[in-house]
């Protein structure tokens, strides 16, 4: 799976990255750490870890700022991305392993790239943006493990501040990911693997809070998109090579 101790190593400096980026910024794991998990461990397995890790940082994130979490806008949001994630989860095992990580990695960069841009949506406004959203977040989440782009679009669009965003997006992403987890099966990983993986996100999110207060929210913020497209290119690049 991970092609020994070398493998397990790269394997936990994903993850801890991941998980430091995701503490430092509210966001991002899921972004930086898919297109190389997909590429260490394959498409399925890659994706399904992203959404255990993710998953697991949001429920911590979230026993914190519950109280500011928006329930009217967010129920319609995860429900409806709820009744998409098996749809995505279909889609994902019906594709050739070449062609599934061309369409993550063409998910990845488009899903970066409007966010970099700040893309204004009518559709992605009130509360049928909220369904919009999170129908499209959990499709993604489920088939490529990158079901944030679509909610941090929909917080661009509601002119919601990253306070207001963060913890939001931290109750999505228990919800989310925990059905996407359900849908697709655990990823199937040794018991000193899961136990790195573990270390390796405790030491993320204690690297990523002493950070938080030291750098600047926009340099971050942008060092985390600009990782996610080139991950995204390179998933795309591997992908379209092995169709070709």
């Amino acid at each position: 799976m991970t092609h020994g101790w070398a493998g397990d190593v790269l394997l936990a400096g994903i993850v801890l990255f991941g998980g430091c980026v995701q503490w430092l910024t509210g966001m991002g794991f899921a972004l930086v750490a898919v297109p190389a998990l997909v590429l260490l461990l394959g498409p399925a397995e890659g994706v399904v870890l992203a959404n255990c890790a993710a998953g697991a940082i949001s429920v911590v994130g979230i026993a914190e700022g519950w109280r500011r979490v928006r329930a009217p806008v967010m129920v319609p949001l995860c429900i409806a991305a709820v009744i998409t994630v098996p749809a995505g989860t279909w889609v994902a095992r019906q594709l050739s392993e070449p062609l599934l990580l061309a369409s993550m990695g063409a998910l990845v960069t488009v899903a970066v790239t409007l966010v970099m841009r700040g893309l204004r949506v009518p559709a992605l406004r009130g509360g049928r943006g909220a369904v919009v959203a999170g129908g499209l977040g959990g499709f993604m989440n489920s088939a490529a493990g990158v079901g944030g782009p679509p909610v941090s679009l929909y917080a661009l669009n509601a002119d919601w501040s990253v306070r207001e965003f963060v913890p939001n997006a931290q109750f999505y992403g228990v919800v989310v990911n925990a059905v996407s987890v359900a849908s697709n099966g655990p990823p199937r990983l040794t018991a000193p693997v899961w136990a790195l993986v573990v270390l390796a996100l405790a030491a993320g999110a204690l690297i990523g809070r002493a950070l938080a207060g030291r750098v600047p929210e926009r340099r971050a913020r942008a060092l985390v998109l600009l990782l996610a497209l080139a991950g995204g290119l390179s998933t795309l690049g591997k992908g379209v090579a092995g169709l070709v």
